[in-house]
This record gives C-alpha cells, sequence and structure tokens, in this order.
C-alpha cells in the first residue's frame, strides 16, 4: 500500500497527463517491481534528479522516481487497474492550478509540495 496519495496540480503534472492534475501514489521502492512487460518501459529524466517512466507502445506515464527521495517511486493512479483502493487525501501545488478546475471540498490543500 502507498504511503500516501495525493492531486497534483503542478504544469508538469497536468501536461503529462492531459488533465487538470495527476494523481499519483507514493510507494516503497523496495515493494515495487516490475512483473510484466518491463522491456517496454522507458526513461525519461524530465529534470535533474527525476526520472519519468513510459510505456515504449503506449506513452502512458506510468511511475517516476527521484533521487532527493530514493526510497519510493510515485506511482501514476491513473494507469492502475480498478479496485487498488488507493483515495488521494489531497491537493499538492494548488498554487499552479488551472482557473477553470474548482477543487471539491473535503481535501487537504497545499500551494506547493
Amino acid at each position: 500500500m502507498p504511503e500516501k496519495a495525493e492531486f497534483c496540480h503542478c504544469r508538469t503534472c497536468r501536461k503529462i497527463n492531459g488533465s487538470a492534475h495527476g494523481a499519483s501514489a507514493s510507494v516503497l521502492s523496495e515493494g515495487f517491481r516490475v512483473i510484466y512487460g518491463k522491456d517496454f518501459v522507458v526513461e525519461y529524466e524530465s529534470s535533474p534528479g527525476k526520472t519519468r517512466c513510459f510505456c515504449l507502445v503506449c506513452g502512458t506515464h506510468v511511475y517516476a522516481f527521484t533521487e532527493s527521495q530514493p526510497d519510493y517511486i510515485i506511482l501514476r493512479l491513473g494507469c492502475l487497474e480498478g479496485g487498488h483502493g488507493i483515495v488521494p487525501e489531497e491537493h499538492i501545488w494548488v498554487s499552479h492550478k488551472e482557473p477553470w478546475y474548482k477543487i471539491p471540498e473535503g481535501l487537504i490543500l497545499h500551494d506547493e509540495w
């Protein structure tokens, strides 16, 4: 299970997801592994110290990792099969939120990370 899950409104997550925000969960890297299709995962260092991993076939952004937090994998919730039970509990980078998107009440809001 993840350590936490959130909706991210940063410019990069919005672009990668083509949406108002991204939905991701932080999972311990020691318990994470790709069990099928590893040869189809390509890595791209999108900014210094942050590597994003994509499906070579369809382009889906599956997960990411950073040098600053090597114990964690940032798993993109939209690429998981249903029924996983992971529910984001907060919104991050709200200071970058698109003005046309209204955040529903009830979750924790952070202007930045």
